[in-house]
């Protein structure tokens, strides 16, 4: 079963109770059947609080220590001429990591405005990465017009923050149904909001591949698309290219993850499938499984 959600809170529960949950991910990406070069990237980044004592006067057990962990998810799909939608891409990720470690404030918890907070920074480092993007194009004119789609996820305890610009998409896979979390900044998906046509239309359109939002590319002003939802022990959370959602519908997306033993598995399949489908283009996936320290491996 599979929905797609406008409120990516599912059903408005958030909460004030904040809980570590324990991660496992794995992420993958293939060139596919018909493409000569791969310009789809991905990153799993973990961020650790730490403070390292080199001499104090202070016993061992008066000694403070943070355990927190941050994780942070990107895929992204590169597009222009020669290698420009690899160094597109390369440059979009590089940047938002780079953002993160020197500028993201470190949030323990999150309440009120300070989601905010972390919402608009997120924004902000998507932008920097487009401005980024555009300036090396600007430097190199073999690069003119290059561009990138970005899809983040961030988790912070049992809250989780999605950013993202153009057609890579977020999923959420809760009690075997699949939410998709993110709008594809398409041409033909604008089509659809207005009622000019329908979702089934949309799927085989000629021109659903018209991106409308990315990084770099001389977008005038990037939208950044942001949410906010509250993760469950048994979440698992799905990033992709369009390479996987060409390919797969969202039944058969849905169907892999509710199979799959863990998130190595569930991405292996995820890319053979789509490669068994046709594999047109470039896919690229990861996959992020979130449980409560007291559930079973």
């Amino acid at each position: 079963m599979h929905t797609t959600i406008a409120d990516p809170r599912i059903d408005g529960r958030y909460t004030s109770r904040h809980t570590a949950l324990g991660v496992k991910s794995f992420g993958l990406t293939d060139r596919g059947l018909r493409r000569n070069a791969n310009e789809d990237q991905f990153a799993i980044v973990e961020l650790l609080k730490t403070l390292h004592v080199q001499s104090t006067s202070l016993p061992e057990s008066e000694i403070k220590r943070c355990h927190d962990r941050r994780h942070l998810f990107i895929v992204a799909d590169g597009m222009g001429g020669r290698a420009a939608g690899e160094t597109a891409s390369a440059l979009a990720v590089d940047s938002v990591e780079a953002f993160v470690l020197d500028s993201l404030n470190w949030f323990a918890r999150c309440k009120g405005e300070e989601h905010d907070l972390v919402l608009i920074e997120f924004k902000k480092a998507l932008r920097q990465a487009s401005d980024r993007v555009d300036a090396e194009a600007a430097a190199h004119p073999e690069l003119e017009g290059m561009g990138t789609t970005l899809t983040l996820a961030y988790s912070l305890n049992d809250e989780l923050f999605v950013a993202h610009a153009g057609d890579s998409r977020c999923y959420l896979f809760r009690e075997k149904s699949l939410h998709r979390l993110t709008r594809d900044h398409t041409l033909v998906n604008d089509l659809v909001r207005l009622g000019h046509i329908s979702p089934e239309a949309a799927e085989q359109h000629k021109l659903r591949h018209v991106i409308t939002n990315v990084l770099g590319g001389g977008c005038p002003k990037t939208e950044v698309e942001v949410h906010k939802l509250d993760l469950e022990s048994g979440d698992l959370v799905l990033l992709c290219t369009d390479g996987l959602t060409e390919m797969l519908s969202d039944d058969q997306i849905s169907q892999i993850l509710q199979d799959a033993a863990d998130a190595e598995q569930a991405c292996r399949q995820l890319v053979d499938d789509a490669n068994t489908a046709g594999g047109k283009d470039n896919v690229t996936v990861v996959v992020a499984q979130f449980e409560a320290p007291s559930d079973p491996a």
